[in-house]
């Protein structure tokens, strides 16, 4: 693709992100009184997007990456991800410093490793970009030959940033499990803060609320969080990149729409986004390729060696009960329950600071195993079976993101509606 040919695409892509910029937060009241509360706070996508859209068109315009054989682009790559991690361990020894009482003076003692961290950060500011062109330009030929690509080209492009990320300030109805908001707040909060924040808005509107860590958003270009595994960093590009691909048809565009809408959209991309980055490590990494998750046990029948503490089929047990204790009007004690429960993971090393109704709703969306947040839900099982059903990840893509409604989905399994 000539930079003229690039640079056409991505004005277009650019219009089309603002023309559906509205998708990004859900209609009615709910959002707009919970931003009462967060206005101050929120992340600024548009000046996000302009500063990423800026860094691909310097990508382009150099097209460094293409210059470089195959084998010299897979080392930046692993090069790239080395230094992330290298990043995190000084950070992680410079915090240890300024944390520790017995250090007088931890400007001191942490100044060598200051200047060493700095120089790291110098370097990835370079290597980092061309990384990112590189792995772009990788899953594209995956999503190719897999026949999700528009005259072999993928629609949109695939394009990320990784950057510090938004967290997300999640709000449930404390009656039932159901998303009403979701809010993206400016990076940074303290822990104290966000506490606070739930606090007041739960007092305010009698709701449940969370704000949680998120790993990717689904902008465009798709923002991701920078790390050193490389499988978990290209399933989150995929599985963003999915939700771009979902947003030019009718299952991404009504995203918003309903409960429902949104798990499929969220179990699609799941799915896609673990297909498309093992196709991707395979090829191309596969000293780092993780081995093949063991089958499911059928229903009702125990796994031959169950984990001593199993946190999906806890948490899928967990989510049966405050189901069922909300449905009897107990929302008192579904709470206390899930404190409990709460207490329960965090003694098994599973570090969860709040488990609620907003855990759930956020969490219940992502439906692509068996068991986990979702609970009893329909909706992801139904999506798995027809990606059991289908031939190929682009057939089941295909027939999925033309679909509007769940009972489209039902139909297409053999449910009734």
């Amino acid at each position: 693709m000539s930079f003229g040919q690039w640079l056409r695409r991505v004005l277009f892509l650019l219009l089309m992100v603002v023309l559906l910029g509205s998708s990004s937060l859900p209609p009615g009241d709910s959002t707009e009184r919970v931003r009462a509360f967060t206005h101050d706070i929120e992340f600024d996508y548009v000046s996000w997007t302009a500063g990423a859209f800026a860094v691909k068109f310097a990508q382009a315009s150099l097209g460094a990456a293409r210059c470089l054989p195959a084998a010299d682009q897979r080392q930046v790559v692993l090069d790239a991800t080395d230094l992330i991690a290298r990043i995190h361990s000084l950070e992680s020894e410079v915090y240890a410093i300024y944390a520790d009482p017995g250090v007088p003076d931890p400007e001191a003692a942490s100044a060598e490793l200051r200047a060493q961290l700095q120089a790291l950060n110098e370097r990835h500011a370079l290597l980092g970009p061309l990384a990112e062109v590189i792995l772009q330009a990788q899953l594209s030929e995956v999503v190719a030959d897999l026949g999700l690509a528009t005259g072999g080209q993928p629609l949109p492009p695939v394009l990320y940033r990784a950057s510090e990320l938004p967290v997300a300030l999640i709000v449930s109805p404390r009656d039932v499990i159901r998303q009403d908001a979701q809010v993206s707040l400016s990076p940074g909060l303290t822990l104290e803060e966000q506490v606070k924040l739930e606090e007041q808005v739960d007092a305010a509107l009698d709701v449940s609320s969370l704000v949680e860590d998120i790993g990717g958003v689904g902008v465009y270009p798709t923002m991701v969080m920078q790390t050193s595994d490389l499988n978990w960093l290209a399933e989150v590009v995929a599985h963003e990149w999915t939700h771009n691909f979902l947003t030019l048809r009718p299952l991404g565009i009504n995203y918003l729409a309903s409960p429902e809408l949104r798990t499929m959209n969220e179990t699609a991309a799941n799915i896609a986004g673990k297909e498309l980055s093992r196709a991707l490590i395979a090829r191309y990494y596969p000293e780092l390729l993780p081995p093949e998750a063991p089958p499911e046990a059928p229903a009702g029948e125990p796994a031959a060696s169950p984990p001593p503490f199993d946190f999906r089929a806890e948490m899928h047990q967990t989510r049966l009960v405050v189901d069922e204790l909300l449905q009897l009007g107990d929302i008192e004690g579904a709470e206390q329950y899930m404190e409990v429960r709460r207490i329960l993971f965090w003694e098994n090393g599973y570090r969860i600071r709040k488990l609620n109704q907003a855990y759930f709703a956020f969490h219940g969306a992502y439906a692509d195993e068996a068991q986990g947040a979702a609970g009893a839900d329909p909706i992801g099982a139904a999506v798995r079976k027809l990606r059991a059903s289908s031939p190929t990840l682009s057939s089941f893509l295909k027939r999925l993101s033309w679909m509007w409604s769940y009972s489209q989905l039902q139909s297409a399994v053999g449910e009734t509606p």
